[in-house]
């Protein structure tokens, strides 16, 4: 298999997400999109892997290769991709779907308890065996409208749209891929401090310092979510119908 990684930010990796390719000996182009990088050719990868960043998924006038990214991703997700987006890439995966993504109500930075799976999650062949809540790391302000023909696998009472899935591609708005060390490195992003900072207040970075280690778990189920999206959607098991179903 091959995959193409498509990051936002240096600071932003697949993290576990790349561990479980690594394990598999998946071959994988990273592309930092943010750097100028060209996206190749989606057809020749067998699948596409969409992490996060600090744009705004709507900022296509400010950032010209944005608007070019969503037009790539539409053109392969439509085609038949599979396509795996994390916060920023679930977002654009959510509009180039047609659907609106836009400001939310307020920031949601901090690691939160609250992401629950909905009944859908329970007939999707990826998300079935994930635990009912789900404690994991949030770092966005943006948010999206279920696309239509989409299946919502989890909610929140703050965002109702945590992740969903379309056809062959899946949304997830949270970092399930970020491990204590990877998130302690986001701390010391000035910028990423400086938005947390504004976000919880002075006491912020104390605050996530000390549940750093409520994340320990997280890498462990995104490795297993991801695995089955290797093993279920990607290599083409059309056993189970919720995977390809519209």
């Amino acid at each position: 298999m091959r995959f193409l990684v498509i990051q936002h930010a240096s600071c932003e990796p697949p993290g576990a997400y790349e561990d479980e390719m690594r394990a598999r000996d998946i071959s994988f182009e990273r592309v930092e999109v943010d750097r100028g990088e060209p996206l190749p050719e989606w057809r020749s990868f067998d699948a596409i892997v969409a992490m996060g960043g600090p744009m705004s998924g709507t900022e296509d006038r400010e950032l010209p290769w944005l608007a070019s990214e969503k037009r790539h991703l539409a053109e392969a997700v439509t085609g038949g991709l599979p396509y795996w987006g994390v916060c920023l890439g679930a977002q654009l995966l959510a509009a180039c779907l047609g659907a609106r993504v836009y400001r939310g109500e307020r920031s949601e930075i901090g690691v939160y308890r609250d992401v629950e799976l909905t009944p859908r999650a329970r007939e999707d062949t990826v998300f079935a065996a994930a635990p009912q809540r789900i404690t994991t790391l949030q770092w966005h302000s943006d948010t999206f409208e279920l696309p239509p023909g989409a299946r919502l696998l989890a909610r929140s009472d703050a965002y109702p749209h945590q992740a969903f899935a379309w056809r062959r591609a899946y949304g997830l708005q949270f970092h399930l891929e970020a491990s204590p060390e990877l998130t302690a490195e986001w701390l010391e992003v000035p910028a990423y401090a400086e938005e947390l900072t504004r976000t919880l207040g002075p006491d912020g970075l104390g605050t996530m310092r000390a549940q750093l280690g409520e994340l320990s778990s997280a890498p462990a189920l995104a490795r297993q979510l991801f695995g089955r999206f290797i093993d279920r959607v990607v290599s083409g098991d059309r056993a189970e119908g919720p995977a390809r179903g519209g």
